[in-house]
């Protein structure tokens, strides 16, 4: 039985993504695309994964952050009430919920807030911090 922590094939994950946005419609692909460009440029010692049917990035071995496209808006996992509490005033246009913020597909993608968002994650990951 393999274990948990067993290594991911890389070309398998790339090709899962690139099934991922080819089924997405053209607005989303390009919006999803934009946010992955910047979730990677945020956290480049992270490895792409892909899990829960999306992409996202794991940082030494744990879950950093996933996002997906969605008819109206693109969404990323997990931001918890600490960061969205840190992060408010930069927040207050978007929608958020329960380990999520909603970045809308009608407005430029917030790419500098999306690799704050994703530091501030990685800060997480790095103190072992549980998100809530």
């Amino acid at each position: 039985m393999p274990s948990s922590k067993s290594k991911i094939d890389p070309s398998q994950v790339r090709q899962q993504i690139r099934g991922y946005l080819a089924a997405l419609p053209p607005d989303a692909r390009r919006a999803v695309r934009q946010v992955r460009a910047a979730v990677r440029s945020a956290a480049p010692r992270a490895v792409e994964g892909f899990s829960y049917g999306i992409p996202g990035l794991r940082f030494e071995g744990r879950p950093l952050v996933w996002y997906a496209g969605w008819k109206t808006h693109v969404s990323m996992y997990p931001i918890g009430t600490a960061i969205r509490t840190a992060l408010a005033a930069d927040l207050k246009a978007y929608k958020t919920a329960k380990g999520t913020v909603q970045f809308p597909l009608d407005k430029t993608m917030p790419l500098s807030l999306i690799k704050k968002l994703v530091r501030a994650r990685l800060l997480q990951v790095r103190r072992n911090e549980r998100v809530n």
